[in-house]
């Protein structure tokens, strides 16, 4: 279901969420990212978008078969896991922030939870870990993509993630 787009869509709207940045470092590093990562990083985002979209219908009906396969695909997406030259490697971890990496990390982990809990057929952890990947969403659009979300802008709980 993602393989194909799993590369491609979320690259295009990560750099749209990360061309402006809280943190002042965050605008330079991602504008200084080649082409290529950033097309990689665009897809990504939109395939993590549309699988989290498709595992909706399929906790409503109780599908935890797919529920895993769709977490596991984007537990697999993480970027700094795919195959990339060192030189990629390095070029991300030096010019990403350090929180985009450190949430993206938390996201990746948060799907590898859902995959496992709903593989153990455990439904109210389903939900659970749905929300702390959805959470995450939020922690970086928040921080990192005022931009493209301007709402954030305004919501002082959703940038620092503490409710008032």
């Amino acid at each position: 279901m993602l393989k194909g787009v799993k590369t491609l869509i979320p690259i295009v709207l990560l750099i749209q969420f990360l061309s402006v940045h809280a943190e002042p470092d965050a605008v330079a590093g991602v504008e200084s990212l080649t082409p290529e990562i950033r097309l990689l990083l665009s897809q990504e985002m939109i395939a993590i978008q549309n699988g989290m979209m498709a595992i909706i219908p399929a906790n409503a009906s109780g599908n935890t078969r797919k529920i895993a396969t769709i977490a596991k695909e984007i537990k697999d997406s993480y970027i700094l896991q795919q195959n990339l030259t060192p030189e990629q490697k390095h070029e991300l971890h030096t010019k990403l922030p350090r929180s985009f990496i450190q949430l993206d990390k938390k996201f990746h982990y948060y799907a590898g939870m859902l995959e496992h809990v709903a593989e153990e057929k455990k439904h109210e952890l389903i939900g659970f870990y749905f929300t702390k990947m959805a959470e995450s969403c939020s922690q970086c659009h928040s921080r990192h993509a005022k931009h493209r979300f301007p709402e954030f802008a305004n919501n002082k709980a959703a940038t620092t993630g503490h409710a008032h």
